[in-house]
């Protein structure tokens, strides 16, 4: 569990009289890193942090083996009466946080279902969104954590300057991208680092299309010319926080000089976040995550490549790669969470020319006090070709 002392004071601060966690089926992962859940949940749960008095489940009567060390009042219920009747004297005239987010506006954070919520009101609560505590209390980073990403963050750069090295000296050859993307699970996997889902290679106009996923059969076979993308994301382990980045690589010896400016255009922008995001640490001053991704958005726009930057600049990273702290996004959301010590997030500004290629450009951001601590330690700066 968090602790109370600091939870009490986040409570305070965002005038709620208590953080309603709801969980059930995997459906809120910041229950469920809050809580510390582990085991089955396929009964509805509902725990109530309060700013006054101890804390209250109301659980399941056949799920309260996750509970027993549960440091509180713990309310078994099996009829859906008897849920309705625990949580009526909870709720009722207590204004609530819980992780909702009018209109969807930010679906990272609207992860309790509507009918939960029209049942809260029904009984009397008033319920508004976590956003704060959620930052605060689910998407900080434990030192561990923070270590475990530092150590990826390396590995996975040196496989990607690695195998970018290797794979644009390669046209010609017969070289696929499934084959590619192979050698690439391969090398982060041998030096001890775990997947959840496998890297994107995408050669030539297949690096255009910004979620692309190559299928053995169907994929490319590298060309005298092609642009090489590589955006791969592993960890230590499945319980600890990855590190994504994505690198660039030129099969020739010498991009054309589009090629060269859209690389110029991508990399200003990740660096133009980063910088904005530093100075307002130098200076004090708050800085939520829609600002950054407007620092990048300017630079792709003053270059005029404004309608082909087709999403938001960063995602959050906590245990999960796409987390639900603060996301750099002024773009698909508008997302007005500040960047506080203790979260993590990527930087990935692209530029995507249907028919041609793409460039994107990803490094991660680890928020300390003295501002982004930026991964791997030395980000890429030149685009990567066969006679560098």
């Amino acid at each position: 569990m968090i602790d109370r002392a600091g939870l009490k004071e986040a409570l305070a601060e965002a005038g709620v009289d208590g953080w309603l966690l709801y969980a059930f089926h995997g459906l809120n992962p910041v229950a469920v890193r809050v809580l510390g859940l582990s085991g089955l949940n396929t009964r509805r749960l509902f725990v109530l942090l309060p700013r006054e008095g101890e804390p209250v489940a109301v659980a399941h009567k056949i799920e309260l083996q996750g509970l027993k060390d549960f440091p509180g009042r713990v309310i078994p219920y099996a009829r859906w009466s008897e849920l309705h009747a625990a949580l009526a004297p909870l709720v009722a005239g207590r204004t609530l946080a819980m992780e909702i987010s009018p209109e969807d506006a930010v679906p990272y954070l609207d992860r309790v279902p509507y009918g939960v919520i029209e049942l809260l009101r029904r009984l009397g609560a008033k319920v508004v969104p976590s956003g704060a505590l959620v930052s605060r209390f689910a998407a900080q980073w434990s030192p561990a954590e923070a270590e475990d990403h530092r150590q990826a963050a390396e590995i996975l750069a040196a496989v990607a300057r690695e195998a970018l090295t290797w794979a644009v000296r390669q046209p010609g050859k017969g070289l696929t991208e499934v084959a590619l993307q192979a050698k690439v699970i391969a090398d982060v996997e041998a030096r001890g680092l775990v997947f959840d889902d496998p890297p994107i290679v995408a050669f030539g106009a297949n690096s255009a299309k910004p979620h692309y996923e190559p299928h053995a059969g169907s994929d490319a076979v590298l060309q005298e010319g092609d642009l090489v993308l590589l955006d791969l994301w592993a960890g230590k382990s499945h319980s600890t926080v990855f590190a994504d980045q994505t690198w660039i690589g030129y099969a020739g010896k010498r991009p054309p000089d589009r090629v060269a400016e859209v690389w110029r255009t991508v990399r200003a922008a990740r660096d133009a976040a980063i910088q904005m995001i530093a100075d307002a640490v130098a200076e004090r001053r708050p800085i939520a995550g829609h600002e950054a991704d407007r620092a990048a958005r300017r630079v792709i726009e003053a270059a005029g490549y404004g309608e082909s930057f087709v999403h938001r600049t960063g995602h959050s990273i906590d245990r999960d790669l796409h987390g639900s702290g603060p996301h750099l996004d002024d773009y698909e959301t508008h997302d007005d969470r500040r960047l506080l010590p203790g979260i993590g997030f990527s930087v990935e500004p692209g530029i995507y020319l249907p028919g041609a290629f793409g460039i994107r450009s990803e490094v991660n951001v680890f928020m300390v006090s003295g501002g982004p601590e930026v991964t791997p330690r030395e980000p890429q700066v030149e685009m990567i070709t066969s006679d560098a």
